[in-house]
């Protein structure tokens, strides 16, 4: 790729390009886990972020194509999960499918919503309010529990449409 910069206006026939843009901000990676009526449901997410430590706020966003996203909308409570750099698997897992959790260690939660096993941290939510934004919804999660997991693991990261992690070297 040219080392160019490249210029233009977001626009419905850039939206490729946009999601390119976008993707040059790494995110760490997680799951959110709700409880629902046919079970357990869950969605990878790199749109999670803290927004305020009184009262403790985190938020997230899913897209409203999403076939899961009202299942989240209308979730009293939910938990978002910090994936380890050895939880590759499960992220790619719930980024396709919200159920299939038999194939990973999981608890109810304080709250309800699913606990995953191994994670860095969990943040247990109760809803506190939902704003339209385009074509996702933010969700905004009063945080009433938290699990702080591993220590000796990194944690999962997405850039440019990849998975990875940090590397110890710092220099350059």
């Amino acid at each position: 790729m040219s080392a160019e910069p490249r210029h233009f206006e977001p626009s419905a026939d850039r939206t490729a390009d946009l999601r390119r843009a976008f993707g040059c901000f790494g995110t760490g990676v997680t799951v959110v886990t709700v409880q629902t009526d046919a079970g357990p449901l869950g969605m990878t997410a790199n749109s999670f972020s803290s927004v305020s430590l009184t009262p403790p706020l985190v938020l997230w966003s899913p897209a409203l194509s999403s076939a899961r996203h009202d299942a989240f909308a209308r979730a009293a409570t939910f938990c978002i999960h910090v994936l380890s750099d050895r939880q590759l698997e499960m992220a790619r897992h719930f980024a396709q499918t919200g159920d299939g959790f038999d194939q990973f260690d999981w608890t109810p939660g304080p709250l309800g919503a699913p606990r995953l096993a191994g994670c860095l941290a969990e943040f247990h939510c109760s809803t506190h309010a939902i704003h339209p934004a385009g074509d996702h919804s933010l969700i905004l999660g009063e945080v009433q529990h938290v699990i702080e997991g591993r220590l000796d693991a990194s944690g999962l990261l997405f850039d440019r449409g990849r998975f990875g992690r940090f590397s110890d070297d710092v220099s350059g």
